[in-house]
């Protein structure tokens, strides 16, 4: 190991951040200005330089996932925006949701110019930007996630007493912006918490590697608060969802059988697939995606804190990462494409997309579904 002279400080860092070594092996760091490397945890800089092709693949997966993303939310954004019909106070969550979505990719562009430079280039600045806006974004997503679980709740199983008008929507809203924006900011001002590299060096998040007591009990804070909470509340608020569901259908059955009838529902309803089924199946995928997408971080900071941390090689962390950007990919799809309202919208104003979409017979299923309902009937 040799010594460098940082800003009056010694560092440890391995000669090879120098230049290569007698063996030509170069470890992480190794093209990274000398003023640049107090930014990175000494963690990261034990580990040899990843492959090329490594930064290149990860560059081009994250360019599929920032089209993909961008295109889906971009028009959930604007359909649900432009369209009266869907400016209902349900789908101001999912326009929400969509924003956030929308701006976790657009920062990837520093990940992949990093990534196709092979490794800190963009520096702290890029970092700081990629760390921030993330954060935001994706405490912004979860803490939209409950409250979607929430509103749809209330929608089903209070179908009277539950629905919300646009006023409370907005200030619900404001609510989570509230709520999300100090997690962002005292990092970025490093008031608590500091936006440090990881992995590869070609992404940034809030540090769990510093042994120090206050970013221990910042990483336990944010665990609980942006991941626990919105999680548990998500988990509990679709419970109620599906119990009600079987409640329901299970009521149906025993009227239907005291009646000496086989079913109590029309015959459009027999044809068409159970709304109860569909938002029970809606509910068990959103639970799926959320806890599936941000669960790997979650695990991955508490090790970084608390636990092993030569259990996180570079390569590791990049998988969690990838899980986030995946399911901002697939949020629009499952919140608002497989909307047939929205698909109705979609076809008239981008006809050259060929999508069929016929006008459903029966009343809405979904929570949105039943505020556009409700909107017509107050106006």
């Amino acid at each position: 190991m040799g010594l460098v002279q940082l800003d009056n400080q010694t560092a440890y860092r391995p000669e090879a951040l120098i230049g290569a070594d007698q063996s030509g092996l170069r470890y992480l760091g190794w093209n990274v200005p000398p003023e640049e490397l107090v930014h990175i945890p000494e963690h990261w800089l034990q580990f040899p330089e990843p492959e090329a092709s490594l930064h290149y693949l990860l560059g081009l997966l994250y360019i599929a996932f920032t089209i993909f993303s961008l295109v889906g939310n971009g028009l959930v954004i604007w359909i649900f925006i432009a369209a009266k019909s869907l400016r209902t106070p349900s789908n101001v969550f999912v326009i929400n949701l969509a924003i956030c979505d929308f701006f976790m990719m657009a920062k990837t562009p520093i990940f992949i110019y990093n990534s196709f430079t092979k490794g800190f280039t963009l520096g702290n600045l890029g970092c700081q930007i990629f760390g921030f806006v993330g954060s935001l974004t994706g405490i912004g997503a979860g803490a939209t996630n409950a409250l979607i679980a929430y509103d749809r709740c209330n929608t089903i199983t209070r179908p009277f007493e539950g629905r919300l008008t646009q006023t409370k929507a907005i200030i619900f809203i404001c609510l989570i912006w509230a709520y999300t924006i100090p997690w962002g900011v005292l990092p970025l001002l490093e008031i608590w918490g500091r936006y440090v590299p990881e992995g590869f060096l070609t992404s940034c998040t809030f540090d769990y590697l510093s042994g120090t007591f206050d970013t221990r009990l910042f990483v336990a804070s944010i665990f609980t608060f942006s991941y626990v909470l919105p999680m548990s509340l998500i988990i509990y608020y679709y419970s109620q969802i599906v119990s009600h569901v079987v409640n329901h259908e299970k009521s149906l059955r025993e009227q239907a059988k005291k009646m000496n009838v086989e079913s109590l529902r029309s015959n459009q309803s027999q044809k068409d697939t159970s709304v109860e089924i569909r938002i029970a199946k809606a509910a068990i995928t959103v639970c799926f995606l959320f806890v599936a997408s941000w669960t790997p971080y979650a695990v991955l900071a508490l090790i970084g804190a608390f636990g092993d941390k030569s259990l996180l090689t570079p390569g590791v962390t990049m998988f969690p990462a990838c899980a986030c950007k995946f399911v901002a990919c697939l949020d629009p799809y499952v919140y608002a494409i497989s909307h047939p309202r929205y698909r109705i919208e979609l076809q008239k104003r981008l006809p050259w997309l060929a999508i069929t979409e016929t006008v459903p017979a029966e009343n809405a299923s979904t929570c949105t579904e039943q505020q556009d309902g409700n909107a017509t009937t107050q106006s």
